[in-house]
């Protein structure tokens, strides 16, 4: 095997140059248009996130839940939009992390890259949870405990942080291959099960707007303080699964043009995924049969596509789902990992002395990848024995995107008049009315985790947040708030203009990028670079 040799500066012209931000080039830049639009489209998963919810909405809001589905897609495909005008602006691996420290305060530039972390950590392990506990025990006709989820979980994490520690080349073409199969899958599923149940006469359409086993009184209130009611409920199945589209924004240093090509990929994997997950929730609800016992089931989608399509038709499309899942968690441990290097590289993160290098033989963030990997087996570890483990696991992968959607929104308005030019992606006349419907969106969904049910993963939350501010509280007592300053927003071409002729009295453009750390900046040329909106 060849070794890996770190590329040369990006495409200045196209907002990828990372020199601008002051890093050097460490990853090969490689992502192009559909794998930029794959990696967003894995994460969402709608394929994972059905699989793992539609059970829980069942019993919790009846078959009519489903119809919270379009309104959550306007809700996230606003956020989308705003964190697409952040990424043309800031093209750089850290995503939230990044915007924030650069544009608000490194501390709560930190405290929401921390976040995103517990994030990333708690939710790949919850997609590959949903292999073990929701589909593979109808593919092979075993019974599922939570002894041999642990064990197949456990497993499927390992061979993801292998592909992903080993080639960035690789884990892009398995998933690249993976998305291409779920679209083509799930477009196949849906034609599948409405033609094969019109034929068969099963189709129930009173499904559509049945409440199954939850009582109708008050359906469609909004319940109370400590608990939300049944329809409100519903959207957890669309703000579980809606989410991650941010993880292209994550890969923005190995993409091409990505100023271009992430805002993009980002809302279009929302609205691919929005309209097509809508339409296999409804083949699926129309085809539930009775929806009060098949509630009482583990796998309910699974059920369904079983007893409709046959064994063989039936078996064939739920391998197709297990390799879509595969590919969520993959791309979801891939963006934990960019994530973990893009703060070590700022020497902001435990242990980054190690997790901020770059393997040079494989051209991959290595040993954060192995950071990512134990990480997630413990937490698998914590929930290993619980029968209820899925919905801890799907109801803190819920709330915590939620937080960092937030803040990152509210960031956005605040901050608005004095960002960066944009590079490739402008809200334009639409800003306005983008962020009142995102903001409303949001608001209205952190509401519906003050619900009694959600009390473990509020305790998770404060444990991971309480972890986070001890660090926080090191890093500010050893280095100061200027100690966390990043990389100034520079000129590149000016500083060494200015170095050139002598006048530069900065740090330099060349050290920082050189180390590819927080520690250098340039204040010669700073001016021309930095521009307001």
């Amino acid at each position: 095997m060849t070794h890996y040799s770190p590329p040369a500066g990006g495409d200045r012209e196209t907002g990828g140059n990372v020199e601008e931000f002051g890093y050097r080039q460490a990853m090969q830049r490689g992502t192009g248009r559909f794998a930029s639009f794959a990696v967003a489209f894995a994460f969402v998963s709608i394929a994972t996130g059905i699989f793992t919810t539609y059970g829980a909405v069942l019993n919790s809001s009846g078959p009519a839940g489903i119809w919270t589905w379009p309104i959550v897609i306007v809700g996230q495909l606003a956020v989308a939009f705003i964190f697409g005008s952040l990424a043309a602006r800031i093209p750089v691996t850290g995503y939230s992390y990044q915007w924030m420290s650069r544009l608000a305060n490194p501390v709560l530039g930190w405290i929401i890259g921390w976040i995103s972390f517990t994030f990333l950590a708690i939710v790949v392990v919850a997609v590959d949870y949903t292999i073990a506990s929701t589909v593979m025990p109808v593919l092979l006709g075993y019974e599922g405990t939570p002894l041999n989820a642990w064990v197949i979980t456990s497993v499927v994490l390992l061979a993801q942080a292998v592909l992903v520690a080993l080639s960035t080349k690789w884990t892009e073409r398995v998933n690249n291959f993976a998305v291409t199969a779920e679209l083509i899958g799930m477009i196949a599923l849906v034609l599948l099960l409405l033609g094969v149940g019109f034929v068969a006469k099963e189709v129930n359409v009173a499904n559509l707007f049945s409440t199954g086993a939850v009582s109708s009184e008050g359906y469609l209130g909004f319940g109370t303080l400590t608990s939300a009611g049944p329809w409100m409920l519903g959207f957890l199945l669309g703000a579980f699964t809606i989410v991650g589209f941010e993880s292209a924004a994550n890969l923005a240093e190995e993409t091409k043009d990505p100023a271009r090509v992430v805002p993009r990929a980002m809302w279009q994997a929302v609205l691919a995924s929005g309209v097509l997950g809508f339409l296999f929730l409804v083949a699926v609800t129309l085809l539930a049969g009775d929806p009060v016992e098949l509630a009482k089931s583990g796998t309910p989608v699974a059920d369904v596509i079983s007893r409709v399509l046959g064994p063989v038709v039936g078996t064939a499309l739920l391998v197709l789902v297990v390799i879509a899942i595969f590919a969520c968690g993959m791309v979801i441990l891939m963006t934990g990992v960019r994530l973990v290097w893009a703060m070590s590289r700022d020497r902001r993160f435990p242990g980054w002395q190690a997790l901020s290098q770059v393997s040079p033989r494989f051209g991959t963030p290595l040993k954060a990848t192995v950071f990512m990997l134990v990480v997630g087996e413990l937490i698998l570890a914590i929930f290993s024995t619980r029968t209820d483990a899925l919905f801890g696991l799907f109801a803190a992968a819920t709330l915590l995107p939620a937080i960092i959607y937030t803040g990152t929104v509210v960031m956005y308005v605040v901050k608005r008049r004095t960002l960066p030019p944009s590079k490739g992606f402008d809200l334009g006349r639409w800003e306005i009315p983008v962020i009142v419907v995102a903001l409303v969106w949001l608001v209205f969904e952190l509401l519906l985790f003050r619900d009694a049910s959600f009390v473990e993963p509020w305790i998770y939350v404060l444990i991971m947040l309480a972890l986070g501010a001890a660090y926080l509280a090191y890093l500010l007592a050893t280095k100061g708030v200027r100690g966390l300053a990043m990389p100034d927003m520079h000129s590149i071409d000016a500083a060494l203009t200015a170095d050139t002729t002598g006048t530069a009295t900065g740090t330099g453009a060349g050290t920082a990028a050189e180390n590819g750390s927080g520690s250098g900046s340039v204040r010669d040329g700073r001016a021309e670079g930095r521009h307001q909106r």
